[in-house]
């Protein structure tokens, strides 16, 4: 019989929601200002052929759903400074800054603003058991903040991430997913 993780000691824990670390490789963003992301999720869309009184439902294209992430914007780093700086290095520029050169955002330029995206789950001793990789990911949506003389919260920044897929690879078990580079 085999024994499960809530009546084995010996068991390994399960996934805990608060063990994980992110790095966005070129924004020099640090971890520690990272309060919440979700993981990287998809929909099978669904084609329907009706024949007499009968549908049948047949599974179409898979589409990766956004990821959402939620930063404290401290002081030192600014993180909304950061993500700013981003914005500008994926190509954005005010047409009041030189309206002779204007530049617009290109996928190469916003995908290399971020650099790598790595969301990995950790164990309790720190060792991770499961890591995402967002591919070709890029800033798709900003929200910085909310200002409230009735509230003492942390300021934070908001994020919405566009991808055009991830890769999976669980650690324990050695199985990638979706991962080109894998057998």
């Amino acid at each position: 019989m085999a024994e499960h993780f809530w009546s084995s000691p010996q068991g390994r824990d399960p996934k805990r929601g608060y063990r994980w670390i992110m790095s966005m490789g070129a924004t020099n963003i640090p971890a520690y200002i990272l309060k919440k992301v979700s993981k990287p999720s998809f929909t099978v869309s669904e084609t329907p052929h009706k024949y007499l009184n009968h549908t049948f439902w047949y599974p179409g294209r898979v589409e990766w759903n956004t990821v959402t992430m939620t930063l404290a914007d401290p002081v030192e780093p600014d993180a909304a400074a950061l993500v700013v700086r981003a914005i500008h290095e994926s190509g954005y520029s005010p047409l009041t800054q030189d309206v002779s050169n204007p530049h617009t955002m290109s996928k190469k330029k916003s995908v290399g603003a971020l650099g790598e995206l790595v969301i990995q789950q950790i164990d309790a001793d720190g060792q991770v058991i499961e890591k995402w990789t967002l591919v070709n990911a890029w800033i798709k949506d900003v929200k910085t903040g909310e200002l409230d003389y009735e509230s003492d919260d942390l300021v934070n920044v908001e994020l919405e991430l566009r991808y055009d897929y991830a890769h999976l690879e669980a650690i324990p078990t050695g199985q990638s997913y979706w991962n080109p580079n894998s057998n």
